[in-house]
């Protein structure tokens, strides 16, 4: 038998790569380069607005819905999603609706119809002219349960938010189920910084209005404090107005919450650098059917920073039945 022939057995170049692959691959890469370098340039020149499209992107998976209503003269936005008991939600000064994204998806499946609405002068609502007092958001709060047909649902308030479902409450006590705030605002006491550090006009304003508002300790990159006061810039003086109207002292709740009988948490961050945690103690004082929750580790921003810790509570506080007791509770990092 003749030995096999040795040509070929150490020079086969095996398969050879087809030319279009070669051809499509570095421009494949070139292309994903580009991309990631003019993503990151979108990033760094406008960092808040990346991170409010991927929010607004994560509520739309969610099954959350981008809508507006017609309130008397004015236009008012708002967010929509789930079934079941509704709950309304209320963002804080110069906030959103879209502040609640780390939330509603939860409470909308645990068995709620959220709703979370842009406040006159905020968001993508309506800015006419107006003295943006807590007494006219808790109108328009109520011209917006009017509009959804909401004979009584839940409230939730977070900040300023939390002072306009405490005076909605107020002055509408049949239309209310139960209610938790955050880190609310609506008795009086004493800033410990300078009021304008809520309309920025400087990235080092930005910066340290930022550094009232989490306990990390973190000083925010300057392209983000950068951000921050151009995108504060529309609303600066709607801001301007709400403080006035807030510092007047006509809507403070002091004395009156002790007329609220519905069932309330109180939701604080132990570091709360804005408004202290003895103004929540305060309120459960003057609320004792109240719930109040201390979380460590949290600050004014503790729905975001501390919600897989703040949400469980919630969601024990609204699903109740019967409603819990009046309780004081504080819980460690």
């Amino acid at each position: 038998m003749a030995a096999p022939p040795l040509s070929g057995l150490h020079d086969d170049p095996g398969p050879e790569r087809p030319v279009s692959t070669r051809r499509w691959l570095p421009r494949a890469l070139v292309t994903a380069g580009v991309t990631a370098l003019c993503l990151g340039g979108v990033f760094y020149w406008r960092p808040l607005w990346v991170i409010e499209e991927c929010a607004r992107g994560w509520l739309r998976l969610n099954g959350v819905r981008s809508e507006y209503v017609q309130l008397g003269s004015n236009h008012i936005h708002y967010l929509v999603g789930g079934r079941g008991e509704p709950l309304v939600l209320v963002h804080g000064l110069g906030g959103d609706a879209e502040n609640w994204a780390r939330l509603m998806p939860s409470l909308m499946r645990h068995g709620h119809r959220v709703y979370a609405l842009d406040l006159l002068g905020f968001g993508r609502s309506d800015r006419p002219q107006a003295d943006y007092s807590i007494a006219l958001q808790a109108e328009i709060l109520k011209q917006f349960f009017d509009s959804q047909s909401l004979a009584r649902a839940d409230l939730g308030g977070w900040s300023m938010g939390g002072w306009v479902a405490l005076k909605f409450c107020l002055a509408h006590p049949e239309r209310v189920g139960r209610i938790f705030v955050a880190d609310s605002a609506g008795i009086k006491f004493k800033l410990p910084f300078d009021p304008a550090l809520f309309q920025p006009a400087t990235v080092g304003q930005a910066q340290q209005l930022l550094s009232l508002l989490t306990p990390q300790g973190t000083r925010i990159p300057r392209f983000v404090a950068r951000d921050l006061v151009r995108r504060m810039r529309p609303t600066n003086w709607v801001v301007h107005r709400s403080v006035i109207s807030m510092m007047a002292g006509g809507d403070l709740l002091d004395g009156k919450l002790r007329d609220i009988q519905v069932p309330v948490l109180i939701v604080w961050g132990k570091q709360d650098a804005l408004i202290p945690p003895a103004c929540g103690e305060e309120m459960h004082r003057q609320m004792p059917q109240s719930i109040l929750e201390i979380f460590d580790g949290c600050g004014h921003l503790a729905p975001a920073e501390c919600s897989e810790r703040i949400l469980p509570e919630i969601l024990r506080f609204l699903n109740a039945e019967p409603p819990l007791p009046a309780s004081v509770h504080e819980f460690a990092q």
